[in-house]
């Protein structure tokens, strides 16, 4: 049941990811003119993706029986392993998207004449570097990168699940919204002119890299599964994924000078990720004690222990 649970989960990330944006795009949603533009999608994702670690993630580690020195010990590996992976240009989709030619770019981004970038709907995936790439080479690179990524992706929702169902789907939830606004900026890349055919190829291209997202949280099921005692760990490294995704990649891009107003919204959108995450959580377990039940297969083995010791003291003692 877990198993078929990761794997609806992580297909609906990855691939309802990759559609969500197109259609998205489609609907004009994100674009320059657009009420809701690129910034409040970036901020919603950085609200769930923070909330999701500390509000879910790190409280179920810290719930086991672990030294929490130990688990911090963890978390900050993790950052460093995300900052390593960010640095090799594996993890980070900002670095991939720089391969769209000059007029792509500042035709799908709002490019200034004088080459700074307006606030459109993909810049936020830009920076400021003016090298010309061939575009199937960078559509390569690019698709490289999200599928090493939504590999991760899976395994890190495999742990959540692994420790409590809901916390899963929050975590899958997490997944789904910040990748949507990147996979705005790779079906831009990859969709080259923007034709009709390119642009179904691109959907297509990426919505295979979205699915190994699945492939990762079965592998993430198994292994979490053989090393059920080091589920607390687990639940760290996915806590440190997401933290340095809101904090190294996301947040960065609302960093720019914005009136007053814009930044207001900025503030409100954040908050809605966060209040979102935190609603579907308490939704899903309702009033039922978080604290009572076995949350994975180590727990549960120990569970199932005490009460047979328990049944044998019993058995002895009459």
């Amino acid at each position: 049941m877990t198993l078929i649970a990761i794997v609806l989960a992580t297909l609906a990330a990855g691939l309802g990811s990759v559609w969500v944006a197109a259609a998205l795009m489609r609907t004009g949603i994100g674009s320059q003119g657009s009420r809701f533009g690129a910034q409040h999608l970036l901020s919603l994702a950085a609200g769930a993706l923070l909330a999701t670690a500390f509000v879910h993630l790190l409280p179920e580690a810290f719930e086991s029986q672990i030294n929490p020195k130990a688990l911090f010990v963890v978390l900050l590996l993790g950052l460093v392993f995300f900052f390593l992976l960010d640095k090799a240009e594996l993890w980070h989709h900002g670095h991939e998207h720089r391969h769209a030619l000059p007029e792509e770019r500042g035709h799908a981004h709002g490019e200034h004449a004088d080459g700074e970038h307006a606030d459109g709907p993909h810049g936020h995936a830009h920076h400021h570097h003016g090298h010309t790439h061939n575009n199937s080479a960078g559509g390569w690179s690019l698709l490289t990168g999200d599928s090493v990524h939504c590999f991760g992706d899976g395994i890190l929702i495999a742990s959540a699940f692994m420790a409590d169902m809901w916390l899963g789907i929050v975590a899958a939830i997490s997944v789904l919204a910040h990748e949507v606004p990147h996979h705005m900026g790779d079906l831009v890349v990859l969709s080259g002119n923007g034709s009709r055919s390119q642009s179904k190829v691109a959907l297509l291209k990426l919505s295979l890299a979205g699915a190994v997202t699945a492939l990762g949280g079965v592998v993430g099921y198994f292994l979490v599964s053989s090393l059920a005692d080091f589920l607390p760990y687990f639940l760290a490294i996915a806590s440190s994924s997401f933290i340095y995704v809101a904090l190294a990649d996301l947040i960065p891009q609302l960093q720019r000078q914005l009136s007053a107003k814009q930044t207001v919204q900025q503030v409100v959108w954040l908050a809605i990720g966060m209040v979102v995450v935190s609603a579907v959580s308490t939704w899903a377990h309702g009033d039922h004690d978080h604290h009572g039940h076995a949350h994975g297969p180590a727990e549960q083995h120990e569970a199932h222990g005490a009460q047979d010791a328990h049944g044998d003291h019993d058995g002895h003692k009459h």
